[in-house]
């Protein structure tokens, strides 16, 4: 198969250095600086591996007509300027690797719904001002069809990861699976810029440990009022943390601090670093998101509403 990937900014970059290391035929879809960059000096990736790869890069996205895969890496709030470029483009199954839930019906809306898979990264890395990307935590790659079940397109793409060395499954019951994450992220995410703390600090803290909680718990009401299951998501214990009272949920929480600072001590969510970078962050399509499916389902969502106007305060900070 050959693939296309949309976006090469850290997840992109792990993604394409590894699947064209393995011999797949990659085409990376960029622009700007990024792109004249990957033109003159390859995909260098460094930390969990070494590995530098030529790669072919596409800046214009009419010159691309097909592709097996199309995987979607862009930030979220590039979604829709990102991929409506490829509206003419034959493809035959498409997923994205971004944080939330909302990214499923935007593919969908392009695309149509026989091509979009569901999907889950829980991939670590950072795009350093050099270029070169640091691979921090290569934790598991999910596919599905959508809403659930398998098929052999999702187990041919799994299959291809693995072997290009990505940690990857096939789910049956993926839908459940993105929202897992979604509760996990919701609350590390927000509780990550708001601290400015690695990952391990702020869960061991009580009271950080406790608004993640409380941000997690909400966002899990949200998916029980849709009829979607919440299940425990490595790294993110959210089904753990979905069942119990608050008390237990936080000291659930300092339990994977404790851990994280023996496995994984310089881990920190990629909101906090597009803060310290002054990127823009993905807010709207994420907690934005729960906040008015929240409202439309009549759920109190206080929490993730209090942490969502103060992320949206520090975004306009920084445009």
């Amino acid at each position: 198969m050959n693939y296309s990937i949309l976006g090469c900014g850290a997840l992109g970059s792990i993604l394409g250095a590894h699947l064209i290391q393995a011999g797949e035929d990659v085409t990376i879809l960029a622009r700007g600086a990024r792109a004249t960059h990957l033109r003159e000096s390859g995909i260098s990736i460094t930390g969990l591996v070494d590995i530098t790869v030529p790669c072919r890069v596409e800046t214009d996205p009419e010159r691309v007509t097909e592709t097996d895969v199309l995987i979607v890496a862009v930030k979220t709030y590039h979604t829709v300027d990102a991929i409506r470029p490829l509206g003419h483009l034959r493809v035959g199954s498409v997923f994205s690797v971004q944080n939330g839930v909302l990214k499923n019906q935007q593919l969908i809306d392009v695309f149509g719904d026989d091509t979009v898979l569901g999907s889950i990264g829980i991939l670590s890395g950072e795009l350093l001002d050099d270029g070169l990307v640091r691979f921090t935590l290569n934790q598991i790659v999910e596919l599905g069809e959508l809403p659930d079940g398998s098929s052999t397109r999702t187990e041919t793409i799994v299959a291809a990861l693995n072997n290009a060395g990505i940690n990857a499954v096939e789910s049956d019951s993926i839908q459940s699976v993105e929202w897992s994450k979604f509760v996990g992220w919701s609350g590390y995410a927000s509780v990550s810029v708001l601290s400015r703390l690695a990952t391990w600090q702020f869960l061991s803290d009580a009271d950080s440990a406790r608004i993640t909680a409380r941000a997690m718990r909400e966002t899990s009401a949200v998916a029980a009022a849709l009829g979607i299951p919440i299940e425990d998501k490595a790294p993110f214990p959210s089904g753990l943390v979905a069942r119990a009272t608050e008390d237990e949920a936080t000291a659930i929480l300092q339990r994977e601090g404790a851990g994280l600072k023996e496995r994984a001590p310089q881990h920190r969510m990629s909101t906090l670093q597009d803060v310290e970078r002054g990127a823009r962050l993905e807010i709207e399509e994420t907690l934005g998101y729960t906040v008015r499916e929240a409202e439309r389902l009549s759920i109190p969502v206080p929490t993730v509403d209090a942490c969502y106007r103060i992320l949206r305060g520090i975004d306009r900070s920084m445009a």
